[in-house]
C-alpha cells in the first residue's frame, strides 16, 4: 500500500473513492460538513446535504454512507463518514473513524482512495499526529496473515494507493516527515506481527537470527550472532540454562544501526526472544499454551524498530540485542532448585523454570553494557501478573531513572501506544531473597510483575534502564487472535524524540 500526502481541492480529486467527514447535528438536516465536505457539496450542487437530510448517515462516529458518480465531482465514489459530536471528537474517535473507513474500503475493493480526514484538529495534537495515526490505522486494518493457508477466504485487499489530503493551504513539512516516519513504522510493526504470528516450528531462534541477517543485508547494517559455545565461553550461565531442554540451538543476535555520529552513544533495545515457552520442568497448563509462540514478541519488536529506523534513515544510533531460545522440558532441562551463575557473576536459584524470560534477559542486559549505551530498554512478554494488573490496554513500564520513565510515557502517548509507570521500589527486593544463591528468580505471587522487574534491576544498576512488560499488549486472543506489533510505534517515537531527530 503506497501513501502520499497533498493539498488538493476535493472536487478535483480523481480517485476511486473520496472520503469526507461529517459531524453530528441535532437533526440529520443539521449535520455539519467539514470544510472539505462543504467544498465537495457545493461542487455537487447540494447532493451531499440532500443525502444527509434524508437521514442516510447515522450520527454515531464511524458510520458511513456511499454515493456514486455525483455530478460536479471528479471522484467515482464519495464515502461520507460520521465523526460524531464535534465537541467529543478526540484521539479515540479519530482512530475509530480511520478503522471504520478502512473496513468500508475493504468492502468496496477499490484500488485507490483519497481521505480528507487528517485536517480535523484534535486538542493538543499537531497534524503530524493525525498523519501517523491514519497511516498506521489503515495499515493495521489491511494487515493479513494467511501465508500458511492453502484455502484463502478471498482475494487480497485491493487498496494499493492512499492519498491523505488537505482541502486548503499547503502541506506542512512536519506532516510530510510524519508520513515518511509512519510508513516505515508500519512496515516495522508488520514485520513484528508476522514474526509473532508464525508458528514455533517455523519461527525458531535460528529463524530470528536469519531475519536479522536479512535486515542487515537490506540496509547494510552490522550484525553478529553468538552461538551456544560463545555464550558458554562468556559465562552466560542463566541464558544457557534455559536452553538445555531444547533441541533448538540458542542465538544471541546483535543488530547495529548507526545513523548519527559515532561519538553519539546508542540506545540499546533488548528483546526477549523465547520462540516457544512450555514452562520447562515447571510445565504450563495445556489451555492456550499455543499462544506461547508469542513469547518472542519482544524480540520481534526490536527487529521491527531497527528496520523502521533504518528505512527512514533516522539520525540515531541503536543497537538491538536479542537472546533467542526455546524453553522445553527434557532430560537435560534445568530443574527447580538449580543454581546458575550469570554473566555479571551473580548467582541465581531457579525456583521456577517458567520464569525463564528474566534469566535470558539478565545475561543479555549485562552483555549490552559493552556498547556504552545512553540508555537500555528491554522489551518482554514477561509476566502474567502484568496482564492482571493492567489488562490489554497499556504496557507496564518500570525504570530506574525518572526522566527516562517520563520520556517513555510521553512517547507512548504521542504514538498512542501507551504505557503505565509501575513502582520499582527497593522494598520489593526482599521477596527475591534466596538461602542458597544471591537471589531467587521468582518473588512469589504478590506484585509478580514488580518483582520480575526488580530482578532485572539487579543487572542494570550502572545503567539508565527501563523495562517494558508487554505480556498484555503484544497479542490478542480469541476470535481476533494475532500479534499486535506493539510496542514498535512507541519505541520508534521514543528513539526519535530522545535523539531530537527526525526521519531524513
Amino acid at each position: 500500500m503506497e501513501f502520499s500526502i497533498s493539498a488538493l481541492a476535493p472536487e478535483r480529486a480523481k480517485t476511486a473513492c473520496l472520503v469526507l467527514g461529517v459531524f453530528k447535528g441535532k437533526t440529520a438536516a443539521q449535520a455539519e460538513l467539514t470544510p472539505a465536505a462543504r467544498r465537495a457539496d457545493r461542487a455537487a450542487q447540494g447532493a451531499l446535504r440532500a443525502v444527509l437530510a434524508q437521514g442516510d448517515l447515522p450520527g454515531r462516529a464511524g458510520s458511513t454512507v456511499l454515493l456514486r458518480r455525483l455530478a460536479g465531482l471528479a471522484a467515482e465514489r464519495v464515502l461520507l463518514v460520521g465523526l460524531g459530536e464535534k465537541s467529543e471528537f478526540d484521539e479515540t474517535r479519530f482512530r475509530d473513524v480511520i478503522r471504520s473507513v478502512a473496513n468500508a474500503l475493504k468492502e468496496l475493493a477499490v484500488r485507490d482512495a483519497t481521505l480528507y480526514l487528517i485536517g480535523h484538529k484534535l486538542p493538543s495534537r499537531e497534524i503530524a499526529w493525525n498523519v501517523r495515526q491514519a497511516t498506521l490505522g489503515l495499515r493495521e486494518a489491511f494487515y493479513v496473515f494467511d501465508q500458511l493457508k492453502t484455502q484463502k477466504k478471498g482475494p487480497p485487499p485491493a487498496l494499493a494507493e492512499v492519498t491523505l489530503a488537505l482541502a486548503q493551504g499547503g502541506v506542512p513539512a512536519s506532516a510530510s516527515r510524519a508520513l515518511h516516519e509512519s510508513v516505515a513504522t508500519a512496515d516495522g510493526a508488520a514485520l513484528a506481527k508476522t514474526l509473532g504470528n508464525l508458528p514455533s516450528n517455523i519461527c525458531t531462534p535460528t529463524y530470528l537470527a536469519n531475519e536479522a541477517k536479512k535486515i542487515a543485508r537490506q540496509y547494510k547494517l552490522r550484525h553478529e550472532v553468538l552461538e551456544r559455545r560463545d555464550m558458554e565461553r562468556l559465562g552466560m550461565g542463566a541464558l544457557v540454562s534455559v536452553t538445555k531442554g531444547s533441541h533448538q540451538p540458542p542465538k544471541l543476535i546483535v543488530l547495529h544501526y548507526h545513523g548519527a555520529a559515532k561519538s553519539k552513544k546508542p540506545v540499546v533495545l533488548v528483546g526477549k526472544g523465547v520462540t516457544f515457552d512450555t514452562g520447562g520442568i515447571s510445565l504450563k497448563p495445556g489451555a492456550e499454551m499455543d499462544e506461547m509462540k508469542y513469547d518472542m514478541s519482544g524480540a520481534a519488536s526490536v527487529l521491527g524498530v531497527v528496520r523502521a529506523l533504518a528505512a527512514m534513515k533516522a539520525p540515531v544510533n541503536v543497537v538491538g540485542v536479542i537472546p533467542a531460545v526455546e524453553n522445553m522440558p527434557g532430560g537435560g532441562a534445568s530443574r527447580p532448585g538449580d543454581v546458575v551463575t550469570t554473566l555479571s557473576g551473580q548467582t541465581v536459584e531457579i525456583l521456577n523454570t517458567d520464569a525463564e524470560g528474566r534469566l535470558i534477559l539478565c545475561d543479555a542486559l549485562s552483555y549490552a553494557e559493552r556498547f556504552s549505551p545512553e540508555v537500555i530498554i528491554d522489551i518482554a512478554t514477561l509476566t502474567g501478573a502484568c496482564v492482571i494488573a493492567l489488562g490489554h490496554v497499556v504496557s507496564g513500564l518500570f525504570a530506574n531513572d525518572r526522566r527516562l520513565a517520563e520520556a517513555l510515557v510521553a512517547a507512548g502517548d504521542d504514538a498512542w501506544d501507551r504505557v503505565w509507570h509501575m513502582p520499582l521500589l527497593e522494598d520489593y527486593q526482599e521477596q527475591l531473597r534466596s538461602n542458597f544463591a544471591d537471589m531467587a528468580n521468582i518473588g512469589g505471587r504478590p506484585a509478580g510483575s514488580v518483582t520480575a522487574a526488580c530482578f532485572l534491576a539487579r543487572f542494570t544498576r550502572k545503567q539508565r534502564w527501563a523495562h517494558l512488560d508487554i505480556a498484555g499488549t503484544a497479542w490478542k486472543g480469541g476470535r481476533e487472535k494475532g500479534s499486535t506489533g506493539r510496542p514498535v510505534p512507541l519505541l520508534v517515537r521514543f528513539v526519535l524524540r530522545h535523539a531530537g531527530g527526525r526521519a531524513a
